[in-house]
């Protein structure tokens, strides 16, 4: 397929560019993707949408203040940085392998290891991708708040290496870092965004970017699904590059995502195949719960425990653990919207937002949401 084929027209008002005055107070597309019908309503009212017994899916997931900038003592330039994660220095040989091995595959789906021990606290190792990215080679060293030296040591397609004098974690973020917002919100990152582009129950910080469908959810709004006997589970997917890369190949089976973590604990992974054994629907909040959840689906079971992911979700993927879906709307020619389209397909998919279009629905990451059901 080609990635054209998932591009539409949005007008920049749309893209939202701040959160709505209160959490929760989004609109809400329900789309039935098995008859492309389509109703208008509210996020606030999610629960009543939701069959009872079922299970909704959250991923806790926290946001780490991964922007930070650091001056080149070579140029002098200004260079914006975002840290992944951290990595031990034993672990840079199988980084290298794993996207080896990752670049060959014509696989779209998993691509499962067990790498928990690949992410400690605290190192001086970091994963980061950084503007001018083209300029920015190994050995180039820079100078980071706090009197931080940095200085890239690897390449592994498109991220850097960068090893600092001493090991830092997420302290010296909270310190001196910014909050990620994506790039086509226009603006400096704010006070309010700290709180605002964090989800309420994120709970492991790690991501590079918001589980955005999850910010919709305020603890009244949990509440009203737990009243209507929907049980609530969480993973924990930290978001990055296979998120919120772009798709650049012509063709979309081209494009190879970059590794993710994530993590689902025994007794979630019990809970949803009862649930799956029994009939019960099982409901993904947003891409990266699904994503979770469809990469550690096994020989017919959900399996628990500390994995990694590059899976590639697009028209053709068989679903076997996700029967419904809440996310928000996506950017044109993104790997998300490829998922949407896989799970709804395409041409509902593009249908469902030339209507929001027509609506004036909010776009993207602080915009309205969708429930494709």
């Amino acid at each position: 397929m080609k990635t054209d084929d998932f591009n539409f027209d949005l007008p920049e008002l749309l893209i939202a560019q701040f959160p709505p005055e209160r959490r929760g107070a989004s609109r809400l597309m329900v789309l039935d993707r098995a008859t492309g019908a389509r109703s208008d309503s509210m996020v606030a009212d999610i629960a009543s949408f939701i069959e009872p017994g079922s299970i909704m899916v959250f991923n806790d997931s926290r946001v780490r203040k991964a922007r930070v900038y650091g001056v080149s003592e070579q140029t002098g330039a200004h260079v914006e940085f975002i840290f992944l994660a951290p990595i031990a220095p034993k672990s840079l040989a199988s980084i290298e392998e794993f996207e080896l091995e990752a670049a060959v595959s014509p696989s779209p789906g998993a691509e499962v290891v067990a790498p928990s021990e690949r992410i400690p606290p605290m190192s001086r190792l970091w994963r980061a991708v950084c503007s001018k990215s083209g300029r920015q080679k190994p050995r180039r060293s820079y100078q980071f708040p706090g009197g931080l030296r940095g200085t890239i040591v690897e390449e592994i397609r498109d991220e850097k290496i960068i090893e600092f004098e001493r090991p830092i974690g997420d302290e010296y973020f909270d310190s001196f870092g910014h909050v990620p917002l994506p790039p086509y919100i226009k603006r400096e990152d704010t006070s309010e965004d700290e709180r605002r582009y964090q989800t309420v129950y994120a709970a492991r910080t790690g991501s590079a970017a918001s589980p955005t469908a999850g910010l919709h959810f305020t603890p009244e709004i949990m509440d009203s699904l737990r009243n209507r006997d929907i049980d609530i589970e969480y993973v924990t997917l930290h978001v990055g590059l296979g998120t919120f890369l772009p798709v650049r190949t012509e063709k979309i089976e081209d494009h190879r995502m970059h590794e993710e973590w994530f993590e689902i604990a025994p007794e979630t992974a019990a809970k949803i195949n009862i649930a799956k054994a029994s009939g019960k629907k099982i409901y993904a909040v947003g891409t990266t719960s699904l994503r979770s959840l469809e990469s550690a689906w096994f020989e017919g079971e959900l399996r628990s425990g500390s994995f990694s992911t590059r899976i590639f979700i697009y028209p053709g993927f068989e679903f076997h653990v996700v029967d419904r879906l809440f996310t928000n709307f996506h950017t044109p020619k993104s790997t998300l919207l490829m998922l949407v389209s896989a799970f709804a397909g395409r041409e509902r998919i593009l249908e469902a937002y030339r209507s929001a279009i027509e609506k004036n629905y909010r776009f993207f990451s602080y915009g309205d949401a969708m429930l494709i059901e």
